[in-house]
């Protein structure tokens, strides 16, 4: 009886394991967010180096930078750059990553080409596909919520 009892309650736990498994699943949300079934899907990955030109003034630099800046949240606004940020210092003179949502690099390229640093050679690009999580754009939301201060 005792075993009849342990078998149904494992049994038991199982099936319950097993829904609360496929209950975690939103089929809408991976739909909305062009997930595949692993939950992943293909991006643009830009590593953004040091440019070739050298011939610009600090006040250009600057302002080239400050465009560059609003150029993200325009771009991340709008649902395109998932992902930015700065590098540490490096001898390959990365400067810093774009994830952008697309596939195609050449969509990814017309978006770059709305960025006056990468226009006028301040920063070059290098792009890539990259598989990443569907969700990643998710956590833009919360950024918010937890910066101070902007750039």
């Amino acid at each position: 009886m005792k075993k009849i009892l342990f078998t149904i309650l494992l049994t038991s736990f199982a099936l319950y394991s097993q829904a609360q498994e496929k209950a975690k699943y939103d089929e809408a949300l991976a739909k909305k967010l062009g997930a595949d079934n692993y939950g992943m899907k293909m991006y643009v990955l830009v590593i953004l180096k040091t440019g070739s030109n050298t011939t610009l003034t600090k006040t250009q630099t600057d302002s080239l930078f400050k465009g560059h800046m609003s150029n993200m949240q325009v771009l991340s606004k709008a649902n395109r750059l998932i992902v930015a940020g700065p590098m540490g210092k490096n001898d390959k003179q990365y400067r810093g990553i774009f994830i952008l949502n697309t596939k195609s690099i050449d969509e990814a390229k017309l978006w770059l080409a709305t960025d006056p640093a990468v226009n006028a050679k301040l920063l070059d690009a290098e792009l890539y596909n990259w598989y990443g999580s569907a969700a990643l754009a998710e956590y833009l939301p919360y950024h918010d919520k937890v910066q101070k201060g902007s750039f």
